[in-house]
């Protein structure tokens, strides 16, 4: 399949997202938006992944692909490909598919547990999970919640037609991306109930097997069946 990625900032890429694509003979064409905010057009892909980033689904005046991206995620989906939001990602899906996104009484950030809760799609019950978010969804219409946090109700859902999977959290994430992260993003590391500094966030490393082991096992589940779509 060939899988259309949309980084919105240099510094969120797909980390680990590449490692599954490769092992599965995928194609995974990146399109860089704050370098370039042409979007593609759903026929140029089979599936579609939304990568996160700081703006917000509000932000429209500084960020106007952010509407043009929700019509590309209801377009993929309406035409039957499959969609992957990651964060500011998963926000999007779920705002393209009418839920209200607002955000949430703390900021999330660290390695925090991430706990089952549906049954679509395979999920550990508990598995440690990278968070770097202070905005938060409600559930699209139909979709299924598949896990929480203590801090964040809605962490990995699947909407109603099963095409869209969204992850609030960072399955992903590898050391890299993480401290990438802590460097670009060192302002958002204020004091705060579900906020880990700089340092505690560096020194993780038993997290990413798992979490990286739990990715391949979801993805391959969400993308089983589905076939390159045809024009």
């Amino acid at each position: 399949m060939h899988f259309a990625i949309l980084q919105h900032v240099a510094h969120e890429g797909p980390a680990a997202l590449l490692d599954w694509g490769r092992a599965r003979g995928h194609e995974m064409t990146i399109r860089r938006l704050y370098a370039d905010p042409a979007l593609p057009g759903a026929e140029d892909f089979d599936g579609l992944i939304v990568l996160g980033g700081g703006m917000g689904v509000h932000d429209g005046a500084a960020h106007p692909w952010l509407e043009p991206e929700r019509e590309l995620i209801r377009a993929a989906l309406g035409s039957g490909r499959p969609v992957l939001g990651i964060c500011l990602g998963a926000q999007q899906l779920a705002h393209a598919l009418g839920a209200e996104v607002f955000p949430g009484a703390e900021r999330e950030v660290g390695f925090w547990p991430i706990r089952r809760v549906g049954a679509a799609l395979p999920l550990p019950a508990e598995l440690p999970a990278c968070h770097w978010h202070g905005d938060t969804f409600e559930l699209p219409e139909g979709a299924e919640r598949l896990a929480s946090s203590e801090a964040c109700t809605n962490q990995v859902f699947v909407t109603a037609d099963g095409l869209g999977l969204g992850l609030q959290c960072h399955l992903e994430a590898t050391p890299a991306w993480v401290d990438d992260c802590c460097t670009h993003d060192a302002d958002y590391l204020v004091p705060g109930r579900w906020m880990q500094d700089a340092t505690r966030l560096r020194a993780e490393q038993a997290a990413y097997p798992v979490m990286h082991r739990a990715l391949h096992d979801l993805l391959d589940a969400f993308t089983a069946g589905v076939r390159p779509m045809q024009g």
